[in-house]
């Protein structure tokens, strides 16, 4: 008796045929299985994870005790809908959820599925709380591919061309790229010179007495792994503060430990008002929060928020789970040592390269901004391109980013032991060379 398995080339062409090409593949394998951060295929082949799923595995994959914790509740009940009868699962993660979210005042949290539905949801209650509709985000920005988040990201290609009109009364706002300041300046005039744009943006584009709130990614994700000086972020934060606008912090790539604190707001010294969290909140089951005070989030009225699958219990078993191993295994202390490990790498790398340019992290959140040359820096798409395209075909999964598309991003999960990160940084050598 013979047994019969569906080869690759099968499935590939069943994608082809059913799927639409809208949904992109950085890697046309198929997966068969994953623990760690390591994923083997159909045909048996390895593949270290260098993508974590867009930061969605810091735990990595099949973490058993996140395992054990979703077999346990599918055995109980799988949903039963919050709106329709409560369970715990979801009242004790908002609860933790809470604890952990930086600041000291009453504080809510309220589920939902994905990333945009939690950015949408904060614009919803932010409005609510203050009266106003105007929204800010800023340049390079990404919040996510619904109507509302398409508008707040900047990216035109590919998120938004062609799928307009977008929801009204969105601005955004400069957001400061040190590694592109002009030459003559220092970086602390360059600072100071985008923070005066920023509030000319509130005399020359919207009034802040019709902003509800501001939102911003205290690393921009998609945007190039952009980190903002300090001194920034604390202005926008006080300037919120001072015109009575929801100041939201979109956690969604940066948080629940990729940047060495749970929050990367925590390296600003800086307490929003909300913050919106998902990606590797629940180790790869749909799952998002909006965090923040009691006084915004409780605003809405009974049937005003949610949604029908929103705080799945099997997902929010997962999270719960996510958190204590957290901090169980020392996972922000590794995330540092990760980001450290893959940084001397990059620069071991860039004494060989002329082409990469600007190496920069916050934690293990890293990247690589490929150029031309380091003179001009002009942005090098093409090499970027070549580099992810020899990795995904030699066993390591990467990804790109920025605005045009011209920066190498590493989300590897921070479980990762040394014998898969001495593999995957092999194969970025080799891409590299």
């Amino acid at each position: 008796m013979t047994t019969s398995y569906v080869t690759s080339d099968e499935l590939q062409n069943k994608r082809k045929k059913f799927i639409p090409r809208g949904v992109s593949n950085g890697n046309l394998n198929i997966a068969q299985k994953a623990t760690g951060a390591t994923i083997t295929d159909i045909d048996q082949n390895e593949w270290i994870d260098f993508a974590g799923a867009i930061g969605t595995l810091n735990v990595g994959h099949s973490h058993p005790k996140v395992t054990e914790a979703v077999n346990k509740q599918i055995e109980k009940f799988l949903h039963p809908g919050f709106n329709v009868m409560m369970y715990e699962g979801y009242i004790n993660l908002a609860e933790k959820l809470c604890e952990i979210t930086p600041g000291n005042f009453a504080k809510q949290a309220i589920l939902f599925n994905s990333g945009a539905e939690a950015v949408e949801n904060a614009v919803k209650v932010s409005r609510r709380y203050t009266g106003r509709q105007a929204v800010v985000s800023f340049t390079r920005g990404f919040h996510g591919r619904t109507n509302m988040t398409m508008g707040m990201t900047s990216k035109v290609k590919p998120y938004k061309f062609g799928f307009g009109p977008f929801s009204p009364e969105i601005y955004q706002a400069p957001f400061p790229y040190l590694y592109h300041k002009p030459d003559h300046m220092s970086d602390g005039d360059y600072v100071d010179k985008v923070i005066e744009e920023f509030k000319d943006f509130f005399l020359s584009t919207v009034a802040p007495e019709t902003v509800a709130c501001v939102v911003m990614e205290p690393v921009q994700g998609e945007g190039g792994f952009i980190i903002p000086p300090k001194k920034f972020v604390q202005f926008v934060s006080d300037f919120c503060n001072e015109h009575g606008i929801v100041f939201v912090a979109d956690e969604i790539q940066t948080g629940v430990g990729r940047t060495g604190k749970l929050f990367a707001m925590e390296h600003f010294d800086v307490v929003p008002d909300l913050v919106t969290v998902s990606k590797s909140l629940a180790a790869g089951f749909p799952l998002s929060a909006v965090v923040g005070k009691k006084e915004i989030l409780n605003t809405a009225g009974p049937g005003e928020l949610g949604g029908t699958f929103a705080g799945n219990p099997v997902a929010c078993a997962a999270a719960l789970t996510v958190l204590e191993i957290i901090e169980e295994e020392n996972l922000l202390q590794k995330s540092e040592i990760l980001g450290q490990k893959l940084e001397m790498k990059l620069r071991e790398l860039s004494e060989k390269h002329e082409y990469m340019g600007d190496i920069r992290r916050l934690g293990s959140m890293v990247a690589v901004e490929l150029v031309i040359n380091r003179t001009d820096k002009s942005p090098n798409k093409d090499k970027t391109g070549e580099i992810i395209k020899f990795a995904n075909e030699s066993g390591l999964l990467l990804l790109s980013a920025g605005l045009k598309g011209n920066v190498i991003r590493f989300l590897a999960p921070l479980v990762i032991t040394d014998e898969e990160l001495s593999k995957g940084l092999a194969i970025l050598e080799r891409a590299f060379d």
